[in-house]
């Protein structure tokens, strides 16, 4: 037997999308990326977006995760009740903010992950951005403070959920969006000082 050859495949980043990682990082935004890739591949493209630096070892603490894993560590979903109303909580919340303290990529993830992730977010009182284009997305969603759909990929069910479709299908946007806002913001507090 002879190797005729070696055929490889990459499916590179969007132009901008390393500025608009490191741009976020810059305001206070935690970029975290939740993923059906294999961990390895996860961690690849992680690094390669900024998303966690070339020089940490993403295989060591909680880092990166594996969707199964993440699950069974903090005990998956749970109820609680709340002024005659019943929630949806994350069984294990100390368990989940340790976790979360360092990590940046859930890999092997299924829907119901990261509708934990956010979850788990939010009962830290954390404001939540979620992007996604599928129907199995829809719940995380609608669950976050702001959900961005993709307007060209996406589902009707993901763009009905979502508060902002990016028409665009483009993580870049999702920061002019962050700047408007906070432009917004800014100007609606100056307007109630004065």
């Amino acid at each position: 037997m002879c190797v005729v050859g070696i055929f490889g495949l990459m499916d590179p980043l969007r132009p901008g999308i390393k500025e608009a990682v490191e741009q976020c990082h810059k305001s206070g935004i935690n970029v975290r990326m939740v993923t059906g890739d294999n961990i390895d591949t996860a961690i690849a493209i992680s690094k390669e977006a900024g998303i966690i630096p070339y020089n940490v070892d993403a295989t060591k603490g909680y880092t990166c995760m594996n969707g199964k894993e993440f699950r069974t560590q903090i005990g998956g979903l749970s109820n609680k009740i709340v002024d005659g109303k019943q929630i949806d909580c994350v069984a294990n919340q100390d368990v989940f903010d340790k976790i979360t303290e360092q990590l940046r990529v859930l890999a092997r993830s299924s829907p119901e992950d990261k509708y934990l992730l956010v979850t788990g977010l939010k009962a830290q009182e954390k404001v939540v951005a979620v992007t996604g284009d599928g129907t199995n997305d829809a719940p995380a969603l609608a669950k976050a403070d702001v959900g961005f759909a993709m307007g060209i990929s996406g589902t009707d069910v993901a763009k009905s959920a979502s508060d902002i479709v990016l028409t665009d299908d483009n993580f870049c946007s999702v920061l002019t969006a962050v700047k408007y806002g906070r432009n917004v913001y800014d100007n609606v507090r100056k307007f109630l000082q004065f």
